[in-house]
């Protein structure tokens, strides 16, 4: 092996005067040829190697540098006393682990006190779901220290299943089996790609998560890597039972792979699907995990405009624009689309099933046509509840949402509505108040409410909520002026017990409804 540019590793065995100093060598994902060449240098160079292991006493990471041991190399073995949640330590097993940890460190530190050199082994990468980093952080603020990384288990995974795991914009999420399974499903449905580490006994728990979320057909199946015994496969097809806990779940690219022709659609023996998502008033920040996986599985984005502009390009997706009053043709395109086998997300703002497309969409898969083609809704935030969070709680109790549009219902129709719901006392969300070729509406709607309502009743203006022009206000009811009101402001108009109250000296002005209505009122 030629070194001869490598940095030289101090060897201060006997120099009593000064502390030695600390390694963590990572060794790369089981192959001893994937060592580092700076691994290899300092395990020759130094006095003492430590090395974790279970109870039976063998440990990988020994086995991986065993070629680069020295006769006359000083061993710690640093053998852990449990390796299941299961034991009789007053602390249990995160106490049990806390007391090894510090006694490991101990060990090393009366080692480094001595002047000795000290190089941890740690399989993989050190700080990457390594033991080595327990020590790191008990060591590493007292003694001068070097961590050697290494060829992590998600990066050799990937090279032994031969497929791209992240590829331009996409995200890459690496998860411990052990979560819960809700936030597995939950996470692994929200992001493109995702390595699941820690397997073994948690093996059930994330095959269940990856069906959940809709991405069980896609995650490759990979056991002990670069190792001897080494299995690859689609994981659908693993026996849980057989399953060790070196062994990792991915999830690769999901950028189509080039074929040297143009892209084809894809083909499906049953109809492809519908999904109708909300994306929230706004940007990314308010997408749900569940809505953000629909989008980045989707064959085709259609929806308005505006709101398929939210959504990050995808390589391969194909994205269906058009305006915002032509919600029946689009339900109808994205049904005829899911019926040539393409996976449709159509693109709502706020809640889709809120004055928005969920409708349009199951109006249009009501017909015989399209009756075996799978719809579903996923709910987003609303631009009511978005509003309301920013003023404070002015939905805290019973209230109306009303759409002040007389585009697809009469006025009369709606003054009504209003007339109903200020009488019953109901506090209001208004949706749709004003737009370029309606800008009576809100003056009619406040010479209504007046007629129920006090003249200083508090009205939240909600607009462009979440967005860079974002501005939240509350006026009195009498002094509301339409021409402050346009398309993208939402109207909170409050009860009788809606109460406006300052914060933080009165630099905050927040508003509420109490849950509790006085009885008789």
């Amino acid at each position: 092996m030629n070194t001869e540019n490598a940095q030289p590793v101090e060897n201060t065995q006997n120099t009593q005067s000064t502390p030695g100093k600390l390694y963590g060598v990572g060794l790369g994902p089981g192959d001893p040829s994937l060592m580092t060449v700076r691994a290899v240098e300092v395990i020759a160079a130094a006095d003492v190697v430590a090395y974790h292991s279970a109870r039976h006493g063998r440990s990988i990471a020994r086995s991986i540098a065993a070629r680069h041991l020295r006769a006359d190399h000083i061993e710690e073995p640093l053998v852990y006393p449990v390796t299941t949640e299961t034991t009789d330590h007053p602390g249990g097993y995160r106490g049990a682990l806390d007391d090894f940890y510090e006694e490991a460190a101990d060990r090393l530190a009366a080692h480094l006190d001595a002047g000795r050199t000290v190089a941890v082994l740690a399989e993989g990468d050190p700080l990457f779901y390594g033991s080595y980093q327990h020590m790191h952080k008990r060591l590493a603020h007292r003694y001068d220290t070097e961590v050697i990384p290494g060829v992590t288990s998600v990066s050799a995974a990937a090279a032994r299943l031969g497929e791209p795991l992240v590829e331009a914009e996409e995200v890459l999420t690496i998860l411990p089996g052990t979560l819960p399974e809700e936030e597995l499903t939950a996470r692994l449905a929200s992001t493109d790609s995702a390595v699941v580490m820690k397997l073994g006994r948690t093996f059930g728990k994330v095959r269940g998560a990856l069906e959940r979320s809709g991405r069980l057909d896609e995650a490759r199946y990979v056991e002990r890597a670069t190792m001897d015994g080494e299995r690859t496969g689609r994981l659908a097809d693993v026996d849980p039972e057989s399953v060790p806990y070196f062994s990792v779940a991915v999830l690769p690219s999901r950028v189509a792979p080039l074929t040297g022709g143009p892209a084809k659609e894809p083909v499906r023996e049953a109809p492809g699907e519908v999904v109708v998502v909300g994306t929230g008033p706004a940007g990314p920040l308010w997408l749900t995990p569940e809505t953000r996986g629909a989008l980045a599985a989707a064959d085709d984005l259609v929806g308005y405009t505006t709101y398929v502009d939210r959504v990050p390009h995808r390589p391969g997706q194909r994205r269906h624009g058009s305006d915002n009053r032509v919600e029946s043709e689009r339900a109808e395109f994205a049904l005829e689309l899911a019926r040539r086998g393409r996976r449709v997300a159509v693109v709502s703002g706020g809640d889709p099933g809120v004055f928005a497309m969920a409708t349009a969409v199951l109006e249009a898969a009501s017909q015989d046509a399209y009756g075996d083609i799978p719809v579903r809704v996923l709910p987003g935030v609303t631009a009511a509840n978005a509003a309301a969070a920013r003023a404070g709680a002015p939905l805290g109790h019973d209230y109306a949402t009303i759409s002040l549009s007389d585009r697809l219902k009469p006025w009369e129709v709606i003054a009504e509505r209003l007339a109903a719901a200020a009488a019953a006392d109901l506090v209001l969300a208004l949706y749709n108040p004003g737009s370029r070729s309606r800008t009576w509406q809100v003056g009619k709607a406040r010479e209504l409410l007046l007629e129920h309502r006090a003249p200083d009743t508090p009205v939240v203006l909600g607009r462009d909520v979440g967005g860079p022009e974002e501005s939240v206000r509350v006026v009195r009811l009498g002094d509301l002026d339409p021409a402050e009101v346009d398309m993208r402001t939402l109207l909170i108009v409050g009860s009788s017990q809606t109460r406006v109250v300052r914060r933080r000296g009165g630099a905050e002005q927040v508003v509420w409804t109490p849950r509790r209505y006085p009885e008789g009122g």
